[in-house]
């Protein structure tokens, strides 16, 4: 995110306090907002500070005709300063000073200061009531995780090399997976629903903790709290029906529906425990396991010989340790294993 965008974001937060009913839900959102950089809490209290200086100008200009500079004369009369007491005491005329050259680049830049917080005020004025849309995209690079704090209050980790983008609208929280695998911790507000979309598909939730990964043509979602919501869009002009997923829930979505296997808790949890830098195999064929490994590694395993794809393995492995994956391979299985500096090549032996 660059200075333009956090900006925009900070005059979209500062918009929705001034404009609208503001409670203490929309308040710790602000709150986590401003907590995930300086840079978030820089824009925002410079922004703030030009609201409350317009605040002041609007009320020095209060009275005067609208459409045009004040009359000659108007702020040349007796000036007001403050005394030692705290109140209020009328000094006298100002005058222009003797050496103008040496002494009018003070009232300028005051003027210029002045001129920069009213178009400040303008444009958060004229800022829509609607809460801050983020609008931006987020990415890991492969080979590593991601954590993100949203704006709600939510939270997401982006697996190796995922990519999302983010609207957290008036209506309901947007986000958009356009590749890889996400899981996402959601704060609950009802009143707007936590949409995660996949091209023709939406998982909507209110309050859960789910997975969402997206391959070629098939997206999985993993459940491990709560409930969520499968949607399809309209096939051929038919409305599809919604599936649920509770807790446990596993469902794959391909070309020709949508299969949802129940499990336990603890085996959903297993599905993503990528999170934690392992991934789990329960008698898995070896070429499974090597494309799961290769989602995370930036040295891929490659199956010489296909017919090693058929033998299944079990267990907890460190996806980022490919050697190490490798070695245990060759201890266990008829494997033979070459480690080049791009890659590991697995032959029968």
């Amino acid at each position: 995110m660059d200075s333009r965008q956090i900006e925009q974001v900070a005059a979209q937060w500062l918009a929705r306090r001034e404009s609208g009913p503001w409670d203490a839900t929309d308040q710790g959102q602000l709150d986590a907002w401003l907590a995930q950089s300086t840079t978030h809490r820089v824009a925002f209290l410079r922004l703030d500070a030009a609201w409350r200086e317009a605040g002041r100008l609007k009320a020095i200009a209060a009275g005067l005709p609208k459409g045009g500079p004040p009359p000659r004369g108007r702020f040349a009369g007796n000036a007001v300063a403050g005394t030692a007491d705290g109140t209020l005491a009328r000094t006298e005329p100002w005058s222009r000073p003797a050496r103008p050259r040496r002494r009018w680049k003070a009232p300028l830049a005051v003027a210029l200061v002045g001129g920069m917080a009213i178009a400040g005020a303008l444009f958060l004025d004229r800022a829509p009531p609607a809460p801050p849309r983020a609008g931006l995209s987020y990415q890991s690079m492969p080979g590593t995780l991601r954590s993100l704090a949203l704006a709600d209050g939510s939270r997401s980790t982006l697996g190796s090399d995922t990519r999302i983008s983010v609207d957290l609208g008036g209506s309901e929280r947007q986000i958009a997976l356009q590749r890889g695998e996400a899981f996402f911790e959601v704060a609950k507000d009802r009143s707007r629903p936590f949409v995660v979309q996949v091209g023709t598909r939406r998982v909507v939730a209110v309050g859960t903790q789910f997975s969402v990964r997206r391959d070629a043509d098939e997206l999985r979602v993993i459940v491990t709290e709560g409930t969520v919501r499968l949607e399809t869009d309209p096939k051929d002009g038919k409305p599809q029906s919604p599936v649920l997923i509770a807790a446990g829930g596993i469902a794959v979505a391909g070309p020709h529906g949508v299969l949802v296997r129940a499990s336990t808790i603890a085996e959903a949890e297993q599905q993503v425990d990528w999170r934690s830098g392992y991934l789990s195999f329960v008698n898995a064929p070896l070429r499974e396991a090597v494309a799961e490994f290769n989602r995370f590694s930036t040295r891929p395993l490659v199956l010489a010989d296909p017919q090693l794809g058929e033998l299944r393995i079990g267990g907890r492995f460190s996806w980022r340790n490919t050697d190490g994956f490798a070695r245990l391979l060759e201890r266990s299985y008829p494997i033979r294993a070459e480690s080049r500096a791009e890659q590991v090549i697995l032959h029968a032996r």
